[in-house]
């Protein structure tokens, strides 16, 4: 049984699953689709083709599915946006659905962490398990993959892609991709080494971080063409998470 408040908006046409629930004042769209267990907090807007999973909890003021900031976009365009299960999206977010221009969709994955007022603009892609500290910014076309952290304040520019494991410093500004399991910081931010932390938290296996020092000095630190050490690693390194990077 759901758990509606009284002065909450649901419009004719949105599909609710078992126990969500509904702040006050909240509004919800009728394209709406929300999966069982879901809390949305009050003063609350989801608008437009929005598909949200199991057990997120959406707090107050976010502003989900309203259409991207795009002066190019049509209203009639047929496009969406698809989060996953297990998210947590606090207060004064806001998320854009894709384009006809892009993907048509944007994506967000399981298990990730939205602090205030973090911006996910139109086509972006995110994994699993990535947390966005307090202002962080991705900008349309952003892909991240699993496991990325972005400090708080960071700006990503469009059609920018974060690798697995990445850590982005706070105040950094990223203008260009990060490469898998990389530290990155600074404005504009450059890869200033491993995330060491992160891979001890996710790889049991010491042997994997070593063949990751090791890629990363042939990669970065022997003053070879970037393709040509990228190309050399990935023929004849077997280790997944080299040639991941």
């Amino acid at each position: 049984m759901s758990n509606i408040h009284k002065t909450a908006i649901i419009e004719d046409g949105a599909i609710l699953g078992e126990n969500v629930t509904v702040g006050a004042y909240t509004i919800i769209g009728k394209d709406v689709k929300i999966g069982d267990g879901t809390v949305i907090d009050s003063h609350t807007v989801i608008a437009g083709k929005t598909t949200i999973g199991k057990n997120n909890h959406i707090f107050s003021h976010a502003s989900i599915g309203t259409i991207p900031q795009d002066l190019k976009f049509n209203p009639n365009d047929d496009v969406e946006l698809i989060i996953g299960d297990n998210n947590k999206i606090r207060e004064y977010t806001l998320f854009n659905p894709g384009t006809v221009t892009g993907h048509s969709k944007t994506v967000i994955g399981n298990n990730n962490l939205f602090m205030g007022y973090v911006h996910v603009a139109h086509d972006c892609i995110i994994g699993d398990n990535c947390i966005f500290a307090n202002g962080a910014t991705l900008a349309g076309h952003v892909e991240c993959d699993d496991f990325v952290v972005v400090g708080g304040l960071t700006p990503i520019h469009q059609f920018c892609k974060i690798g697995t494991g990445v850590m982005v410093g706070g105040a950094s500004a990223v203008a260009q991709d990060i490469p898998p399991f990389c530290l990155a910081e600074g404005n504009k931010a450059l890869v200033k080494g491993l995330n060491l932390v992160g891979l001890r938290r996710r790889l049991e296996n010491r042997e994997d971080v070593d063949a990751l020092k090791h890629a990363y000095r042939e990669l970065f630190n022997m003053r070879r063409p970037l393709q040509e050490a990228a190309l050399d690693l990935y023929e004849n390194d077997k280790n997944p998470y080299v040639k991941e990077m």
